[in-house]
Order: C-alpha cells, then sequence, then structure tokens
C-alpha cells in the first residue's frame, strides 16, 4: 500500500492521489514557509505555481498578497480538482488553475511577475525545455523560485521507490539557468537539505 501510495507523488490519481494531496498541503507546510522567507512577492504581482499539487501555496500567496493574481497549473486533473477545491474562493477573478505541462505554458511572453515550483523539478523530463518556457512567460525581471526538500542526488532513498523521479543539486540548476538567460541565481540550504533557488529573467 504504502508503495503504491507514493508513486501519487509523481502524478496523484484516484483516491490514493486524493489521500497524497491532502497529506502533501499538510507535510510540505513547513518547507514552504522555510522557502518563502527567502522570497519578496511586489504587490499585484501575477504569480504562476507550477505543479500547484493541492493548492497550498496558491492559498497561502493569495491570503498573503490580496492584491495579487495567483494561478496554478498541473498535469495530474486529480491534483487541478483538489486545488480548486482548495482556493474555491477565489477562483475566476484572482485565481486560474488548470491542467498543463510547464514545458507548454498557457500564458503570452513577458506576462508573469513571478513562477513557483515546490516540490515539482524532480518530475520535468526536460528542464531546458521547461526553464526555457518560464523565462518566455516571465516579464524582464520577473523572478523563478524553485523549493525541495531533496536537493543530493546520491542519496537514492526516494528516487529508488518513486518512478521517473530524479533529485537535482541547486549548483546544477543554477548553472543550467545561467546558460538558459536567467541571472542573480541565489541558493539556499538549511540543515535539514532543504534546497530553495531564486532567479531572475535576464534581458
Amino acid at each position: 500500500m504504502f508503495n503504491r501510495m507514493i508513486q501519487n507523488t509523481r502524478k496523484p490519481e484516484g483516491f490514493l492521489g486524493r489521500m497524497m494531496l491532502r497529506g502533501m498541503n499538510a507535510g510540505h507546510a513547513s518547507l514552504a514557509d522555510w522557502g518563502f522567507s527567502f522570497l519578496t512577492i511586489p504587490q499585484g504581482a501575477h504569480v504562476l505555481d507550477v505543479g500547484c499539487g493541492g493548492g497550498a501555496n496558491i492559498a497561502k500567496i493569495l491570503r498573503d498578497m490580496p492584491d495579487s493574481v495567483v494561478d496554478g497549473l498541473d498535469y495530474s486533473d486529480q491534483s487541478v480538482a483538489y486545488s480548486r477545491r482548495t482556493n474555491a474562493a477565489h477562483l475566476g477573478e484572482r485565481c486560474t488553475i488548470r491542467q498543463g505541462d510547464v514545458a507548454s505554458l498557457p500564458y503570452p511572453d513577458g506576462s508573469l511577475d513571478l513562477v513557483t515550483a515546490f516540490e515539482t523539478v524532480y518530475f520535468w523530463p526536460d528542464l531546458d525545455a521547461a526553464f526555457t518556457e518560464i523565462r518566455r512567460v516571465l516579464k524582464a525581471d520577473g523572478r523563478l523560485f524553485i523549493c525541495c526538500e531533496a536537493d543530493d542526488p546520491s542519496d537514492t532513498t526516494w528516487t529508488d521507490r518513486i518512478e521517473g523521479m530524479t533529485v537535482h543539486r541547486g549548483e546544477d540548476l543554477e548553472r543550467r539557468l545561467v546558460d538558459l538567460g536567467f541571472r542573480e541565481v541565489q541558493v539556499h540550504r538549511n540543515d535539514r537539505g532543504w534546497m530553495c533557488l531564486t532567479a531572475v529573467r535576464g534581458i
């Protein structure tokens, strides 16, 4: 049962997927709080949370930044449905949550102030394609924010169990982002092995 459930980390489906999403919303709260301490969100920002899961981080930004618009995108229809329920009070006016692919974002060039990605880059099959697409939709000086519990590829505790999961070191992500036109990349860690990264879209 446990092994079946943790496969839903990648793409939540069915009853076990709903259980996983509920657990993610609660279990990742401390990670999110820590990560948000490195992130400044301007008033009136248009934010996209990629791999939004159960929608807890969307809810936090909507609550903390009352002038913001915060959208969500996930390739799991179960995640989209759960995230919509979590943020039902704001759907339409301040929030749109839809199914989609990080490598093909449904936004015009230069339209977003911030893209966030919590516990999701592990499952992106083509990082360069995803980062290139994120750069496209960000405004000049727009920011990308990545936050992960796992940062050490040599620790295979979870990658041995979860199909399609790859752990990336912050510095490896940094090099990719710089090569793709991002600047001011900063990597932060804590003593629990968590990693978050901020980057600014280059001109």
